[in-house]
């Protein structure tokens, strides 16, 4: 995947590159990007418009 878009696990305390990432809006209208991530399975949000 050439556009791979890394964000920071909570879980494991490590930055890892996202499965399956999607744009979103958050609630005060910022644009963000969430995904999980591929060791454990928990939700990684990285807040920001995400570079296609």
């Amino acid at each position: 995947m050439v556009n791979s878009l890394e964000g920071y696990c909570l879980k494991d305390k490590k930055k890892v590159e996202m499965k399956d990432p999607q744009p979103i809006t958050m609630k005060n209208g910022k644009p963000a990007t969430i995904g999980t991530c591929p060791n454990c399975g928990t939700k990684i949000y990285k807040i920001g418009k995400a570079v296609a």
